[in-house]
């Protein structure tokens, strides 16, 4: 299994591939595999994190075919990569648990299917390696699941109090190996936390939202989990195609990433792309920027302020 390190210089560079939604095959599947490499070639990321919804299951001639020519563009090139789980991947007959299996059994594959006894397939945390040895940040994979559970409660499925638990003792544990001090760490899983929404509803954020926040109707309470604790300074999402804004909540920034395969909805006047996430070893920050199909890199995305759109409709 590889190792993740922070390079000499002291970054780590990670893409965010998410709803890559590969099906059966054809010109938008190859148009979504020939924008990755382009990525990849671009940027010689430490680590790939997708971020759910790699296939569309039920428009898949063969899931794990499909998924197989998605994650070996990644593995082929021996770059180190993770996998979330969307509510796409497995919403036909296919279990995740299977799924899950089929991403173990890469050379390059970091994925774990995590504990058995909780909610979720594929919550687990990743070390990344600092200059003395020991882990310096960390990146913790959730399950965000799949649709409610529950039949009164319509929409989403949510990260359970299970998986919020065990963040929380993982989390302690780290914590407490590092002479008390929460490490940096991040955290990605596909469908977007409540808090997504009220960021922007409150918040200064940067990027686009071209569609409602598809968040689940519960708040379960993984946001206030990450403040209490102190580690976590930036979550990941996707699942909503047409937004790739980023908004600081109580200290966290919560990012979407950028929507990648063209096998799914979107804007002509929004390319496909993906972002770009950099950690500095020894900072509790880190630098992003999107990478797009039309080759452009974009480091400042246009600001939303809603406190002077409150101010405008005032007048």
């Amino acid at each position: 299994m590889s190792i993740l390190k922070f390079r000499e210089d002291g970054t780590f560079k990670i893409v965010q591939f998410t709803d890559v939604h590969m099906k059966s095959g054809g010109e938008k599947d190859e148009s979504t595999l020939a924008l990755m490499g382009k990525i990849l070639d671009a940027e010689q990321p430490d680590l790939v994190f997708f971020t759910g919804d790699v296939i569309e299951e039920s428009s898949c001639d063969d899931p794990l075919y499909r998924f197989d020519l998605a994650v070996s563009l990644v593995d082929n090139r021996q770059i180190p990569w993770s996998v979330v789980f969307g509510n796409h991947d497995t919403e036909g007959t296919l279990p995740r648990a299977e799924l899950m299996d089929k991403a173990l059994s890469y050379s390059h594959s970091l994925a774990q299917a995590g504990p058995t006894d909780m909610n979720g397939v594929g919550n687990y945390a990743l070390e990344v390696i600092g200059r003395t040895g020991q882990p310096s940040a960390l990146l913790y994979a959730l399950d965000s699941g799949n649709r409610s559970t529950i039949s009164h409660v319509p929409g989403y499925g949510w990260i359970a109090r299970d998986q919020i638990q065990w963040y929380e003792t993982q989390s302690a544990a780290y914590t407490s190996q590092n002479g008390g001090i929460p490490l940096p760490a991040l955290a990605f899983f596909h469908i977007p936390l409540p808090e997504y929404h009220l960021v922007w509803e409150q918040e200064l954020c940067y990027g686009h939202k071209y569609e409602d926040v598809c968040c689940p109707r519960i708040n379960t309470g993984l946001f206030a989990a990450l403040v209490e604790q102190g580690d976590v300074m930036g979550t990941f999402a996707g699942h909503d195609h047409l937004n790739d804004y980023w908004g600081t909540l109580h200290g966290i920034r919560l990012c979407y990433g950028r929507a990648t395969g063209y096998n799914t909805y979107g804007r002509d006047d929004f390319p496909r792309g993906a972002r770009v996430i950099q950690l500095q070893e020894g900072e509790r920050q880190f630098d992003s920027w999107l990478r797009l199909a039309d080759g452009s890199v974009v480091h400042e995305q246009p600001e939303h302020d809603p406190s002077a759109i409150k101010e405008t409709l005032a007048l």
